[in-house]
């Protein structure tokens, strides 16, 4: 099943997030299909980016976002 889901970057205590299309059966920080944002938890407010073309173009696709991409898909304005 693909995914959208976060790979965590950055230093050690400094994380940020990329937003990334890859297949549930890989690593978490492993190989991935295609990135379509990033995270950003640190800043105040969140640094939320992500393309709205490419992630609504594989949520029809039948990719299926996790928990914490809904959330971030929903802040955004890409879903309901």
């Amino acid at each position: 099943m693909v995914k959208i889901r976060l790979k965590r970057m950055g230093a050690n205590k400094k994380p940020f997030y990329r937003v990334v299309v890859a297949d549930s059966r890989r690593a978490r920080d492993g190989k991935f299909i295609e990135e379509i944002g990033y995270y950003n938890p640190l800043t105040e407010p969140a640094d939320i980016k992500i393309n709205d073309e490419k992630a609504k173009k594989w949520l029809a696709n039948g990719a299926q976002p996790t928990e914490v991409v809904k959330n971030l898909l929903k802040k955004s304005g890409i879903i309901e």
